[in-house]
């Protein structure tokens, strides 16, 4: 064989190395990626559920006041410190779907506890406005990995210290990243005044991908006392 040979066929192997080394690296990343960060995401979730049941449990619960004639049980809701739990998310349309803590705060290391994240300064459940989580669809815990398989009509429920929150979704859409509007008290108009309870829930759309985001929206249809026994919703699973 040529000199010339020689050489080109140890570059095409240095090539294919390289590439076999690049094609681990990827196939690691991907790993790490759906499934080292969902046993993360779990373990963080465990330890948010026992601190949400410790506090839940040691904090006196808020009488709740009678509502005026006709109208709705008004339930107390905390303004929730930045990273720490509140609420549970629990879906009964999505069979096998999992009560995930909601924290406050939608940072990198606020959704790397395994579940949505509630967008500080929008409403909280049960509110007149517009409560707005955000969640991943694939990597840690993916809490919104099956948004896409929800539906108007179906229910999701809010459940506080002192009360149950239950949602009927009335649609989704596909946005840009930057639409920021499906998050106003008053989605798509800044400057009204909001007269109902609403919840938007945001991920990243397609799958896998952050060129876009899937919104689904809900509306509040009950609130009921946790002193009541459980909601409707999960009585029925919805």
């Amino acid at each position: 064989m040529s000199r010339g040979a020689e050489l080109v066929r140890t570059g095409l192997r240095g090539v294919g190395q390289t590439l076999i080394t690049l094609g681990v690296i990827v196939l690691l990343f991907v790993v790490y990626e759906l499934q080292v960060t969902g046993v993360v995401a779990a373990r963080a979730q465990d330890r948010l559920g026992d601190e949400l049941a410790r506090s839940w449990s040691e904090v006196p619960r808020q009488p709740v006041p009678p509502p005026a004639e006709g109208g709705p049980v008004t339930l107390p809701v905390e303004t929730p410190d930045l990273g720490g739990a509140f609420a549970r998310l629990h879906v009964p349309a999505l069979e096998g779907y999992e009560p995930k803590s909601v924290v406050e705060g939608v940072s990198v290391e606020d959704l790397k506890q395994g579940g949505p994240g509630h967008i500080p300064g929008t409403a909280l459940p049960g509110e007149v406005g517009n409560v707005v989580l955000s969640g991943h669809r694939t990597t840690y815990g993916a809490p919104f990995n099956r948004w896409d398989e929800l539906a108007p009509g179906d229910l999701v429920v809010l459940e506080t210290r002192d009360g149950w929150f239950t949602y009927r979704i009335t649609g989704s859409q596909v946005v840009l990243p930057n639409a920021v509007e499906v998050t106003f008290p008053v989605p798509g108009d800044h400057d009204a005044t909001p007269t109902r309870a609403l919840l938007t829930m945001t991920t990243c759309n397609p799958e896998y991908s952050a060129r876009e985001r899937l919104i689904v929206s809900a509306e509040l249809t009950e609130a009921v006392d946790k002193a009541a026994g459980l909601p409707a919703a999960l009585q029925t699973g919805g």
